[in-house]
């Protein structure tokens, strides 16, 4: 669903926020995904996914590490890791989202937010992830 991008952006940049703000999940949501220009449709959808990755992030953190071998996480773009973060979640606890349009979204996020170098650095951390998930039988998809 291409509408749904605009959600995924909103999410991304409600984490960014509550990175730097340090409100709490309510409070972002609040501010920031209720009043935000979406259609209404796509607003539960935005909630979901920004609470779901905020809950879970120290979780989709360890498989970031895990697959990012060769960086310091903490050297890792901000931005990046939240993308990962979104999608790898979405990998995990949306099992109407295919895993493949989770990368290709998070892909095209990257693209448009982060470095040039980020579409393919995202690309090859999620499909490193999602061969893992697949071989341990994590995705229900």
């Amino acid at each position: 669903m291409r509408e749904r991008r605009a959600a995924r952006e909103l999410v991304l940049q409600s984490a960014y926020a509550m990175e730097l703000s340090g409100d709490t999940i309510a409070e972002t949501i609040e501010k920031l995904i209720n009043p935000a220009d979406l259609a209404e449709d796509l607003k539960p959808f935005a909630r979901n996914l920004f609470s779901k990755t905020m809950n879970n992030r120290i979780e989709l953190d360890e498989y970031i590490k895990d697959k990012s071998e060769n960086w310091e996480f903490s050297r890792i773009a901000i931005i990046d890791r939240l993308i990962l973060r979104i999608a790898i979640c979405e990998f995990l606890y949306f099992e109407d989202i295919p895993a493949k349009v989770s990368i290709s979204e998070a892909i095209e996020i990257a693209k448009k937010f982060s470095t040039n170098d980020s579409g393919s650095f995202v690309n090859g951390i999620l499909d490193a992830i999602l061969q893992e998930f697949t071989k341990l039988d994590k995705i229900k998809k």
